[in-house]
């Protein structure tokens, strides 16, 4: 049974997911919250598999409670609240901040009930979910808000071999498995076992941090830089 926390300020839209979720015989809605504060307080009291948050919420945004239920986990022991962000696209600048914050991917809000409950699956088993050509036209957009890269190697990135570095950058330029396979003319197998170790020598949480952590390091800028 994957354990499910609602955050979302508006009570219709929390309405609709909990219509498809509960119509899942494997997904449980433990908690519904109306803003961050009380997404992180649920969170903490009931230890839910997934948050589906929302980046806009009065008190405390999607952000912010992304990122404290993340540092609360830090160092913790047993399975982490793997958090999926929701969004508009066309508002939500602070998506990439919640990318860094710790969550492990997002959805637009007009995304199917099959598509969500897929979703959801797929984070609960440890894996990032963004659709490889959001994910490009997001961090494109808004790359702005990261940092500048700092003028000396970023940690970690000296671990990484050159086919290891191959991958990375194809990965932040929003390209999914098959197709990195195809550009490199590997298996997509062998292509799963360098993301894997990329993710590994990194110390990032999932493929979405290391699309991030890309960016920060300067191995790939946002088109029109």
């Amino acid at each position: 049974m994957i354990r499910v926390l609602v955050a979302d300020d508006q009570p219709l839209v929390r309405n609709g997911f909990r219509m498809i979720l509960d119509a899942e015989d494997d997904v449980e809605i433990v908690g519904e919250a109306s803003d961050g504060y009380e997404a992180v307080d649920l969170a903490e009291r009931h230890h839910p598999d997934v948050v589906l948050m929302d980046v806009r919420m009065p008190n405390l945004d999607g952000v912010e409670a992304t990122r404290r239920i993340a540092d609360a986990q830090d160092g913790g022991d047993g399975c982490p609240v793997r958090v999926l962000v929701l969004t508009t696209f066309d508002l939500d600048e602070y998506v990439v901040e919640a990318l860094r914050a710790g969550a492990s991917g997002f959805l637009l809000k007009d995304v199917s009930p099959e598509d969500l409950v897929g979703a959801i699956h797929v984070v609960a088993a440890g894996e990032a979910i963004v659709a490889p050509s959001v994910t490009r036209r997001l961090l494109d957009r808004f790359a702005s808000n990261l940092p500048p890269s700092s003028p000396a190697p970023a940690p970690g990135l000296d671990a990484l071999t050159e086919r290891e570095v191959e991958v990375l950058v194809l990965m932040a330029r929003g390209k999914s498995n098959a197709e990195i396979a195809h550009d490199l003319v590997v298996a997509e197998t062998t292509v799963k076992t360098h993301v894997g170790r990329v993710l590994t020598k990194l110390g990032v949480r999932d493929r979405v941090q290391a699309v991030v952590f890309a960016y920060e390091a300067g191995l790939v800028h946002p088109r029109g830089r």
